[in-house]
This record gives structure tokens, sequence and C-alpha cells, in this order.
């Protein structure tokens, strides 16, 4: 047992989730390595008072439902887990899958079935309202996608994973308060200018409590009031393959253009998962100070230092600007200057440039100030 699992899965139980005696948590698992740190949490959720329950998830398993049952058997499916998770008081969901293209051969027809059933009946809207936490776990796969040795990247993920959330989080203050205080948003760098109000939605700050690693700050857009064109710059998964350079161009909220390098016919799939999949739901700026490249795997990714994320897809109850999908599509935008730099402007005030913090109440977010 590495000593750093204990400590990982008491932060878990009790900052994360803050599991009280006699709560039923859901505790879901994907990947064999992931199995050490699985057994721990439901080791110190007992220890803790706690009822847990642990399912293992990997695809590797769940595959060969996947990729042959009917829409009825997925419906079925949701409305088995559903009562379960309902039953529950908090979830924890360590994913490490040896093979994160292990679904990339499933159709698209029941790639919309299990997602509108996974996300669409289950997670979406019961998990949300839990107390939740989710995270991955290292693996050679995680290493590999990140172009560091195996040993290397252990370090690195507990590093990131074992920051002082408490002392991140009053370091959020500032920009929650502004977030909240703001109307107009304006996105400048190369390839896009996008502009779009945030008026009257709610800042969450995300300080350890939901997603390991964490330190974003999040909101979301006024779901009409969006217009302009965006292109990322980081590479992205879509029904178990890779796009990059993800261009929108946006009227009105809505997604009227889409292209990308990949496979354009999954793009254009996710997107038309339903009527809210065209519309965005979150916007957020990532703050973690050990996180500065992308490494493909969106919880690591959207909290890059001086990155950003504009998600096509639902939003979440805590800031619900009213679009409702079975898509949340978090695609990371980096603008330091070495991806290029950008500029986020407030209200005709300039927050942010190349990634960096440049207004006096938020320089404390800079990663200086936070590693």
């Amino acid at each position: 047992m590495d000593p750093r699992n204990t400590k990982l899965a008491e932060q878990l139980i009790t900052y994360s989730v803050r599991l009280q005696p006699g709560e039923k948590i859901y505790i879901e698992i994907k990947g064999l390595e992931a199995l050490e740190l699985g057994r721990e949490l439901v080791r110190v959720a007992t220890v803790h008072g706690g009822v847990p329950f642990w399912y293992y998830n990997d695809e590797t398993v769940s595959r060969g439902f996947i990729r042959h049952a009917s829409e009825k058997q997925f419906q079925d499916w949701g409305a088995f887990h559903r009562p379960i998770m309902e039953a529950v008081d908090a979830y924890i969901g360590v994913r490490g899958s040896a093979n994160p293209f292990d679904l990339a051969d499933v159709d698209a027809d029941r790639q919309k079935w299990h997602d509108q059933a996974y996300w669409g009946q289950v997670h979406i809207p019961v998990r949300l309202n839990k107390k939740w936490c989710v995270l991955r776990y290292p693996n050679p796969a995680m290493a590999q996608a990140a172009e560091r040795s195996t040993e290397e990247f252990g370090d690195f993920y507990y590093r990131v994973c074992l920051l002082d959330y408490a002392r991140m989080s009053r370091a959020m203050d500032p920009l929650h308060a502004l977030l909240e205080a703001t109307d107009r948003v304006h996105l400048k760098g190369p390839g896009t200018d996008l502009r779009f109000s945030i008026k009257g939605l709610p800042a969450v700050k995300c300080d350890g409590g939901r997603n390991i690693p964490d330190g974003e700050v999040y909101t979301a857009p006024v779901r009409d009031s969006m217009n302009g064109v965006i292109q990322y710059n980081t590479k992205t998964r879509q029904g178990g393959s890779v796009l990059s350079n993800v261009r929108f161009v946006v009227k009105d909220g809505r997604i009227v253009e889409a292209t990308c390098d990949g496979d354009q016919d999954k793009l254009q799939r996710a997107l038309d998962t339903d009527e809210g999949a065209r519309y965005f739901g979150e916007f957020a700026l990532g703050v973690n100070p050990h996180i500065t490249t992308p490494m493909l795997d969106t919880l690591f990714d959207e909290k890059i230092s001086g990155s950003f994320h504009l998600t096509p897809g639902n939003a979440y109850a805590k800031s619900d600007n009213g679009n409702k999908s079975a898509l949340h599509w978090d695609i990371v935008m980096m603008q330091a200057p070495d991806w290029g730099g950008g500029e986020i402007w407030f209200d005709d005030r300039l927050v942010r440039k190349d990634g960096r913090f440049v207004v006096p109440e938020l320089e404390g977010l800079n990663p200086e100030n936070l590693a």
C-alpha cells in the first residue's frame, strides 16, 4: 500500500465529500491499478462511520454490454442504476482505465444511448445533486499521455492531488466575487474573438470538493448571449477519438458551425446529442499551479494554470443557465505565451493576459503565490 493513498483517501472522505457517520457513499472504480485506492476508500469510509457501496465499472468489463445492447437495454440499465444513486448521500469516482480508447469501436447510436443512460439518467440529474468527487488514478496509460515516466508521473500526481486546497480556496475568493459582479466577458486570442454575458449567474469555487486534482472557478454564460468564434488549442477526446483544433462559430448562444482536425462525424454527432448540446453550460478559469501543460485528461487539463474552458452542453445546478443536455464537454484553451497567449476582459477591464492575472485583487492566484 502506497501511504500516499491512505492520505488521499482520508482527504477525499473527510474534506472532499465530508462523509458523516451513517451516510451512504457510492464508490465507483475503473482500472486494476485504481483498486488500491478503492480498497482504501472503502476502509476509510467505514472507519469514519459511513456505509460504502462499491462498483467496479472498467471499460474492459462494460464494453461487452455497451457494444451490443439495444436502446431499450440501455434505458433499463439506467433505470436500474438510478435508484442506487438516489439512495446514497455521496459519490466518489476513481477512474484509472488502462486504455482510454477501449470504447473507440462502439457505434454512434450505442454511444449516444450509453451517454443518455449513464449521464442523462443517473449522473447529471442525480449524482450532481449529491456530495461528489471524481478523480483519475495514475497508471502507465496516463503517464504515456503526459509523455512522462510512470514513476515521475506518479510523484506529479500525488503532489497535485494533495495540494493545500484550503489555502487555494481562500485565494479564490476575489475571483469568485468578481465573476458574480461581472456582466460582459470578452475572450481574445489566436482564432478566438468571443463575447457573452454571465450577469446574474452564480460563481462556484472548485477547491478540492468536486474534482481531484482541483483548481478552477466556474460560472455559466447567459444561454443566448454568446456571439463570435473560438478555436481551442488543446486536444480533446470525444467518442473514443482524439480531436484537435476544435473551432466553433457561435450565434446567439448556439454553435452554428463546428470544425476540427480529426473525426468530423464524431464532432457533429456529439453536438447533435440533443438540443442543449449546441449551447454552452459552463465557463471556467483554471488556476492549479502544479498543472502547466495538457495531457489529454480533462480532470487535469481543465485545471491548468492560465487556461480556461468553455463547455458545450449541460449546465451545473449550482450555476444553472437553463441549458440541459446529456453532453457536458469540457474543452480547454491555453493562454500562456508559448501557446499563443490571449486575453480575458470583464466589463471592458483586462483581468488576465497571457495566462496571468493582471489586476491586484487576483494576483494571489498566479502560480508563484499558490505553489
